[in-house]
């Protein structure tokens, strides 16, 4: 099998890679990644990412990491499988990157602090921090404002059609789900039905039954 993701299934980063896979119908060999063991830190993972984080990418003689690099070529070099996320006409295209550029700069920032506060340390066996929390609620919420004035004129981030730009929340989403944090969402009517959209679509729920299955 030429495409390999090597990491581990609870990763955000690495179930980013999953949902764009599925969602280009592609087969993929997962290649499990010991964290606890400190295997990302090592030789030979450490070949294939030096800055010795999940996940590792390799399709043929390709080697990628950083999550959303690797799920921009995924949809460019696949365009023809599966559901198209990304747009061929040059300005969709730039609306579609520009959300893509707001999750990981506006979005990602303070959904990821608070993944690692309510689901990362305690399974570390670490105490949340309130105060963390406390802050980064507010700055999520503010971003949230954003997208619901957003989502009032558009049904995804980036136009009429799903695409990267909404695919690329899930993994923190889905997490922050299962936490007090939903109550940000669910306040905001046009984001929450959008989530509830995202989060339905069957290449996601792949995804879950496999971090689920760890």
């Amino acid at each position: 099998m030429a495409i390999k993701v090597h990491g581990n299934a609870i990763s955000t980063a690495v179930m980013r890679v999953f949902a764009c896979l599925n969602e280009k119908g592609l087969e993929y060999e997962f290649v499990p990644v010991d964290m606890r063991a400190g295997e990302h830190k090592k030789e030979p993972f450490l070949s294939l990412n030096p800055f010795g984080q999940v996940p590792a990418f390799e399709d043929g003689d390709l080697k990628l990491f950083e999550s959303r690099a690797v799920n921009q070529y995924i949809a460019h070099a696949y365009a023809d499988k599966g559901n198209p996320l990304i747009c061929q006409d040059p300005k969709k295209m730039a609306i579609v990157s520009l959300w893509m550029e707001v999750e990981a700069q506006k979005y990602d920032v303070p959904a990821a602090k608070l993944v690692r506060e309510f689901i990362i340390k305690p399974l570390l066996g670490m105490s949340t921090d309130d105060a963390i929390v406390e802050e980064q609620e507010v700055q999520l919420a503010k971003v949230l404002d954003v997208y619901e004035a957003r989502l009032a004129q558009s049904k995804y981030l980036g136009g009429d059609s799903f695409s990267l730009a909404d695919l690329h929340h899930l993994p923190t989403m889905n997490y922050l789900m299962g936490t007090r944090i939903k109550a940000v969402f669910d306040a905001r009517p046009h984001v929450s039905s959008w989530c509830a959209d995202i989060m339905g679509r069957p290449a996601w729920q792949k995804v879950v039954a496999m971090k689920n299955n760890q």
